[in-house]
Formats: C-alpha cells, sequence, structure tokens
C-alpha cells in the first residue's frame, strides 16, 4: 500500500467524508452529503479520483473496500500464503472429505471414494518430504504433467509447504511448448503419467534440468531403468510417497511475496508466456471474491476445467478455505454428464461453450417433444421468467411440473453456477436461472489478475455485463483514441480496461520487456479488452484491441461478439468469423453439430454418404444461413456485422489441429491460414453473385 504523505491525506479527506451505515444496510458506506469531490456511489461499486490534481473521477472499486483494497480473508487475517491456507483447513476440516474419485469395479466406473483433508495433509507431506530426500532445493520448479487427479493437488500443496515453485505443463500443450517451458521455468522434477512418461523419455536430453521424473498412478514393476549416465530417477508416486515417509522433514513455508507458480499462457501467437503469480496474489483475489459467498463443508464441487489454467486453481485455492469436497471428472469430457449425476454437485463452474451445449440440448427436446410438452414448458419458463423479474418467488408446482426433471441434468442439487474465460449470453444466463433454480454469476479474469477481475453481485438480476471489481482491485478505463473509445463517451464511459491491485501478477518469468508493455509505471496492467461503465458501477466488455478488424468501407468489427450470437444457432457447435479492409462483408466458417444437421437432412429427405458431403450440400449452407439470419436480427446485429457466406465442415475446431488456445479461445492468423481456400471460395461466391446482380 502507498503510505506517502499524498496517499495519506488523500485517505484522510475521504475518510472525514465518509459515515458508516448499519451492517444490515444494503450498502456498506453512504457518502455524507459533502463527499461529493472525494466520493461518489455508484451501486455496487464506488468512484474515486485516480489523482486529486486532476479531477478526474476515473478509478471504481467495490462498495466492499472503497477505502483499502483486500488482501486477505476478514475472518482470517493470518493466512498470508497458499500453505497457511492448506495448514488451517487440515485443522479446522480434518475428517471432512475432500479429494474424491471414482473407483472401477470389474471394469466399471462407480462410486465416487473420498480422503479427507487430513489425509491429504499426510500425503502433501510426504510428497515434500521425497523431494527432499531426493535433493531437490527449495525454490526449485516442478512440473505437473497431468490432467485433473486428487494426486495434482497433493503435489501442488506439498510445493506450497516446501517452498518449491509448481509449473503446470498443459497435457494439450503438445512436446515442443513442454520442451520450451522445461527449459525455460529450469523445471527440475516432473510429476506425469504413464500415457506421457513414453514421449518425456524420448526426448529427456533436451530438457537437461530435470532430474526426477514422478511416475502418478504407475507401477514399480513396469518403471524403466535408466543408466546412471542420464542422471535421471524415475520413480512411481506411491515409491515417493513411501520414501517421504520413512523420511519425514520439517515444513519450509513460503511468504506471501514467494512465487507460488509460473503460470504459462498459450496466447494465439508466439511461445509461452509464464506468469508469475505469488502466494500473496492467491489469498488476494481469492478473499476479496468470496468475500459475500457462503461456502460450507456440506458443499460439493465438481473438478474438470483444466488445473492448468487460473479459474480452476483459483477456485481451488476456495474449495481450501471453505472446506468444500471436491470431486474429480474421469478425465473424458464425453462421459462428464455421468460424472455429474453420480457427484451430484452443489456448485458448478464451467464455460459458456458447455452452458450454450445445455441450453441448446434443453431448446432441442422440448422443441422435438412437441404438443402439450412443448406449451408446458413454455407457460412455465413464462411464468417463473415473471415472478423473477417481479422479485418474487415463483410456484413450486413449475418446479414439480417440469423444471426437476431438468435439474436432475446436473444431479438436482446445484445451487450456484458460475460462468467464466469468455462472455455468457444473457439469454442462457436467464435460462439457465430458470430451469435450474440457483444463482448464477458471471465473473471476468485472466492469468495475470490471479484470475477474478469483476464479478456480478449476489442480488444483482441484469444480465449482459461482468459485475463489479473483485475488492482486491481497482479498474480503470483508459481512452483508445483511434478505436473512437474514451471516458467521454456517451451516455457511457468506455475505454480499454487497466487493473491494479494486491492481485496482479509480478511479471512475466524472464521476460521483462512484455511485462512493461503490459504493466505500466504506475502499477497499472492494460488487459487488451475494451470495457464499458454500465449504470449501477457494473463493467461490461466490448470489445478486444488486438482482434478488431476493419471492413473495407472502414467499419469496426469486433468478431467474437458476433461469434457469441451465431453459436446459438442449433446447427453450430463452432464458429469463425472472418473479414478484412479488402473486403466489404463478413464470412463464418462453421464446425457443424452433426445430430441436428442429419436429423434436419432426414426431415429435408436429403440424401448423403458422409457428413462431409452433407456439409457441402447447398440446401445444408443455405438452412444454416437462414438460421444464423434470423439469430442475429433478434440480437440486432449491425447490417455490416451479418455474415453473408458460409462454410460447414464437419470437424470441430480443437487444441489438436491447433485451431484452439488451451482455454477454448479460436486462434484467428492460424484459423484464417487453416481455412484460407475456404475463405477464398466464399469471397469468390459473393463477388460473382454481386457482378450477376449488377447485370440484371
Amino acid at each position: 500500500m502507498d503510505h506517502s504523505p499524498a496517499a495519506q491525506r488523500r485517505l484522510r479527506a475521504i475518510h472525514s467524508h465518509l459515515t458508516a451505515t448499519a451492517a444490515d444496510s444494503n450498502s456498506h458506506l453512504r457518502s455524507n452529503p459533502t463527499a461529493g469531490e472525494f466520493f461518489s456511489e455508484q451501486g455496487y461499486s464506488v468512484v474515486l479520483p485516480e489523482k486529486l490534481q486532476t479531477g478526474k473521477w476515473n478509478v471504481y472499486r467495490s462498495i466492499r473496500s472503497p477505502l483499502q483494497l483486500m488482501n486477505r480473508f476478514p475472518d482470517s487475517p493470518e493466512v498470508g500464503t497458499l500453505h497457511d491456507n492448506f495448514v488451517r483447513a487440515v485443522d479446522t476440516f480434518r475428517d471432512y472429505k475432500y479429494l474424491g474419485t471414482r473407483i472401477r469395479v470389474d471394469g466399471t466406473v462407480g462410486e465416487y471414494k473420498w480422503i479427507t483433508f487430513g489425509e491429504a495433509g499426510t500425503a502433501r507431506s510426504a510428497i515434500g518430504s521425497g523431494l527432499i530426500y531426493y535433493g531437490v532445493p527449495k525454490g526449485s520448479s516442478i512440473g505437473l504433467y497431468f490432467i485433473n487427479r486428487p494426486e495434482w493437488l497433493v503435489v501442488d500443496h506439498a510445493c506450497s509447504a516446501y517452498s518449491f515453485i509448481s509449473v503446470p505443463l498443459y497435457d494439450t500443450l503438445g512436446p515442443d511448448a513442454v520442451k520450451y517451458i522445461v527449459n525455460h521455468a529450469v523445471v527440475q522434477v516432473i510429476f506425469c503419467v504413464p500415457q506421457t512418461l513414453n514421449s518425456l523419455l524420448s526426448y529427456l536430453s533436451d530438457i537437461p534440468t530435470v532430474r526426477l521424473i514422478v511416475v502418478v498412478g504407475g507401477m514399480d514393476d513396469q518403471i524403466p531403468s535408466l543408466p546412471p549416465s542420464a542422471g535421471v530417477n524415475v520413480v512411481t508416486y506411491s515409491k515417493l510417497l513411501n520414501q517421504g515417509r520413512s523420511n519425514l522433514q520439517p515444513f519450509c513455508p513460503p511468504k506471501p511475496d514467494d512465487i507460488a507458480t509460473i503460470c504459462y499462457t498459450s496466447g494465439t501467437t508466439g511461445t509461452p508466456k509464464g506468469a508469475v503469480l505469488s502466494h500473496g496474489n492467491f489469498i488476494a483475489s481469492v478473499a476479496g471474491a468470496t468475500v459475500d459467498e457462503k461456502f460450507s463443508p456440506s458443499d460439493v464441487y465438481l473438478s474438470y476445467l483444466p488445473l492448468a489454467h487460473i479459474y480452476e486453481r483459483a477456485n481451488q485455492v476456495m474449495t481450501v478455505y471453505f472446506g468444500v469436497a471436491v470431486g474429480f471428472y474421469q478425465g473424458d469430457n464425453m462421459k462428464l454428464m455421468d460424472d455429474v449425476a453420480a457427484l451430484r454437485p452443489t456448485v458448478f463452474c464451467s464455460v459458456p461453450r458447455l452452458y450454450n451445449r445445455i441450453y441448446a440440448g434443453i431448446i432441442n427436446a422440448v422443441k422435438s417433444s412437441g404438443g402439450l410438452k412443448e406449451r408446458l414448458f413454455n407457460a412455465a419458463y413464462n411464468a417463473k421468467k415473471q415472478a423473477l423479474l417481479h422479485g418474487k418467488s415463483p410456484s413450486p408446482m413449475w418446479d414439480r411440473l417440469v423444471f426437476n426433471k431438468i435439474k436432475e441434468k446436473l444431479g438436482g442439487r446445484v445451487r450456484l453456477m458460475v460462468s467464466g474465460a469468455s462472455p455468457l449470453s444473457p439469454d442462457v444466463m436467464e435460462f439457465l436461472k430458470i430451469c435450474f433454480g440457483g444463482r448464477v454469476t458471471e465473473g471476468y479474469g485472466m492469468t495475470e489478475t490471479t484470475c477474478v477481475i469483476s464479478c456480478i453481485d449476489d442480488g444483482d438480476t441484469l444480465g449482459g455485463h461482468v459485475g463489479s471489481p473483485n475488492p482486491a482491485c481497482e479498474v480503470k478505463l483508459v481512452d483508445v483514441p483511434e478505436m473512437n473509445y474514451t471516458s467521454d463517451d456517451q451516455p457511457n464511459p468506455r475505454g480499454e480496461i487497466c487493473v491494479r491491485g494486491p492481485t496482479i501478477f509480478q511479471g512475466y518469468y524472464k521476460d521483462e520487456v512484455q511485462t512493461r508493455e503490459v504493466i505500466d509505471e504506475d502499477g497499472w496492467l492494460h488487459t487488451g479488452d475494451i470495457g464499458m461503465w454500465l449504470p449501477g458501477g457494473r463493467l461490461k466488455i466490448i470489445d478486444r484491441k488486438k482482434n478488431i478488424f476493419k471492413l473495407a468501407q472502414g467499419e469496426y468489427i469486433a468478431p467474437e461478439k458476433i461469434e457469441n450470437v451465431y453459436v446459438k444457432c442449433k446447427f453450430v457447435a463452432q464458429c469463425f468469423v472472418y473479414g478484412d479492409s479488402l473486403n466489404s462483408t463478413l464470412v463464418a466458417v462453421v464446425s457443424v453439430d452433426p445430430d441436428i444437421l442429419k436429423a434436419w437432412a432426414a426431415s429435408e429427405g436429403i440424401t448423403y454418404n458422409d457428413l462431409t458431403q452433407l456439409c457441402y450440400e447447398p440446401k445444408a449452407r443455405a438452412a444454416v444461413l437462414a438460421e444464423m439470419d434470423a439469430l442475429g436480427r433478434e440480437a440486432q446485429l449491425r447490417g455490416f456485422e451479418f455474415v453473408k457466406a458460409v462454410t460447414l465442415v464437419p470437424e470441430p475446431f480443437t487444441l489438436e489441429n491447433g485451431l484452439l488456445t488451451p482455454t477454448f479461445k479460436i486462434k484467428r492468423p492460424q484459423a484464417k491460414e487453416y481455412f484460407g481456400r475456404a475463405i477464398s471460395n466464399m469471397y469468390s461466391e459473393l463477388s460473382r453473385a454481386d457482378s450477376s446482380q449488377k447485370t440484371l
């Protein structure tokens, strides 16, 4: 915190113009009539001048932290590191269930089997001691090269307890990126699974810093023995556990400013960048984001979002603090709904991609049921919608008749649904609230801010925004004149979203140049996202600084906004919208939903040999484009935002074919190249159609 005399004067001036209100008031603070020149309350946020002398009111903070940003849990100020957090959890929730996996009986996946917080604490001490037994020094980087399972979190807790730095290695990054990260972060130990062991051993000479490989789920008699000249030990996780148990070492606790993890972000271009996040970053971010949340050991959380990403990492800090039970998926996204049914979570965190599929699945099921069932669903939906709009409790009859069956799709107990990583359509959010009956919220964040920048507040019924600032950070918008976004825009200020506070990362590992590109001299992190302040101090993401492009007539296009409209089309699984300054119109490549397209073809009496042939069928392209147009009109897209031609492709955009980042964002330069011929053909078709119209 800034302790300069000027800062202290500013705080005293603001303090003297504020009075506290009763604890049960909606607002935690209210301004005295004379506070206008120092402090302005805006619903969920407060606005302060960044510098008193400029008189510019542009810094927004949460109403919960107007005078000092949060950096600790209010109920547990002694928790300053991830190690402190877990020690407290082991003491407080020792015999409560913590980590669960589904056990196989006779080759069939059965119920969840659990270990307690106490048992996880014992394993954490053994794994950390095992690493010391092998001579791994404090401060070393430890690579985690496998998907979500209990051992991932146990290793992470061991890193915190013994002052090691955890470095997630995405299982989807491929060997080149893994090699790069291992060398860049000087990784000395890699925890992997049998499936990734052979590929690691194949390029062992390219990763000379590695001295120990630990195989999670490996059998001792199946571990290859390497010659002593290799300088690398390969052991199973269970062997390391036993060696550590026999040689237990005292903890080597980190300090809040020590590095907890180096989280590599893939980005859409270039080599991965390592975001350096401290223990204090994590504690501040999660303490701020959960200040009004009420979780407990009776809550159950499904872990399937990649632990290599900040969204799931931050969620796991939350589960530890509140003693929440964490059940893991089997590792197969196709069986995710089966895992949900077995676990019956109370808290469900996901991304719009899955929520959109749930939405589309229910809508299609309702439409195909037809007749009485469809009318009953519509009546129930509208009745519940009206009740929620007017702040009333809907009749329980509708749940009994219609919605309880839908709730069972997520196990029947979900009380909180959280969306992050990309924008969730307001229609889908409303749909989830009505169908599942719990609270639905949306957050906005990034790796460099240790996850949450802002989140929709409890009780806020307005959709289409990402809420007010996390109480652990402050937010301002900076003018982007080349895109015509300024703080003077009417009716709402617009600009690049900048964030400051104890959640901001320490920088990119070994990359001062890129760090300085995103963090300015006043400590503001420039996100590259364009935001707008809505009434009530709510933030809305409206654009991306990098992905903007111009059409031939000079109109600016934000492709993600348009893709988020079209992805609700029943035929569309994924959508890539393309345009450039040489052309006056947009085109799209659509990865189709095979079942929906085949059902449409059957209804139209269209015969085909395979899905690829059906995608080439002109009638299919016309039907998909017509449906997309209808959604575009519904969403009030401007004329030049409508795509004028579409190419259907049978294969999805994936990490494997290089079209998605590991956070499921489209890699635009790669998609442009990959679909180059299709894009060229669409523009040629449009040009021919345009010429023939002119001739007529």
